[in-house]
């Protein structure tokens, strides 16, 4: 009992800390909105530099020592914001740390039994473990690699921050599966000695599959969503699909998918939100047009400000 509650609480605390890192977005000051040639010679014109994201601009992104500084830099500001987002909670997220420990309480108590429903013979396991692949690491990274190559070929600014993005929440997700795995090492659900046992050497909780394919989908989802609503559900199908097959092939447990793909998305949600390049996403309360008007006949000279994509 001890164990399942410290675990509730751990999982709580990063759970409930997800919605404030997720919900905080670069807050607009007239220095943020000067073009990036004006800050930086080497930037792409055009580019708006976010409060939090000091290091090179997404358009920088096409030479390699921007890029990796990027990546590396910015991971290591994300897993600052992550670890410490407990300490930033507010009496308005009650209700999402409140909710996220009750959840995470009933799955781990009713793990066991959940475990059985499907009929686990040899045959599932095995198409489990192979579907399952498809959000290994292994194939993530040249999925991230793929989009940022086209996006450079094509000279398409959307596509190569899908693949610095993706590339940035995969590090997180993968940085924080690995802690939680490290500090909590239950076993997994075919472990010959104590299945599902807390502080036992394993490292089932939580699913790193579950929370780096959540942590892509969503950066993908919210890149692309705007414009077309095929793409969320292709791409949390495919996420849905790969923690289901991580279910069927008795690696992990429900508690182990529902925290990982949970915290997988608030990491994809958070890195969009606050490091995309707001030069190429243009938000329709935040961007304003300026025109001007000129009617020499009546003597009228003015400017037009409009707001709108």
């Amino acid at each position: 009992m001890f164990s399942r509650l410290g675990i509730s609480l751990l999982v709580l605390l990063l759970l409930a800390g997800g919605p404030v890192f997720a919900q905080v977005e670069p807050e607009a000051s007239p220095a943020d909105v000067t073009t990036a040639s004006e800050q930086v010679p080497t930037v792409s014109a055009g580019a708006v530099e976010g409060s939090r994201d000091k290091i090179f601009y997404p358009g920088d992104t096409e030479r390699w020592k921007p890029l990796f500084t990027k990546l590396l830099g910015n991971t290591l500001l994300d897993q600052k914001e992550i670890w410490t987002s407990p300490f930033h909670m507010h009496a308005r997220d009650a209700k999402w740390w409140i909710g996220g420990a009750a959840i995470t309480a009933a799955l781990i108590a009713t793990d066991h039994r959940t475990s059985t429903v499907f009929e686990n013979s040899r045959g599932q396991i095995s198409w489990g473990n192979g579907i399952s692949k498809v959000g290994a690491s292994y194939t993530l990274l040249p999925v991230v690699a793929g989009f940022y190559g086209y996006g450079v070929l094509r000279d398409d600014p959307k596509t190569r921050e899908v693949g610095v993005l993706g590339g940035e929440a995969l590090l997180d997700a993968l940085i924080v599966s690995e802690v939680m795995k490290t500090a909590v090492r239950r076993n997994r659900p075919d472990a010959p000695n104590e299945p599902g046992h807390f502080f036992a050497g394993g490292n089932s909780f939580p699913s790193g599959h579950a929370i780096e394919s959540w942590a892509l989908a969503s950066v993908i989802a919210h890149e692309y969503g705007h414009g077309s609503k095929l793409v969320p559900i292709v791409v949390y199908g495919l996420a849905a699909t790969v923690s289901t097959a991580r279910f069927a092939a008795q690696r992990h447990y429900a508690s182990d998918i529902v925290v990982g793909g949970a915290m997988g998305w608030f990491i994809g949600r958070y890195v969009y939100r606050t490091h995309e390049d707001r030069a190429i996403h243009r938000h329709s309360m935040t961007t304003p047009t300026i025109a001007p008007q000129i009617q020499p006949a009546e003597r009228y000279y003015g400017v037009a400000v409009t707001f709108g994509q």
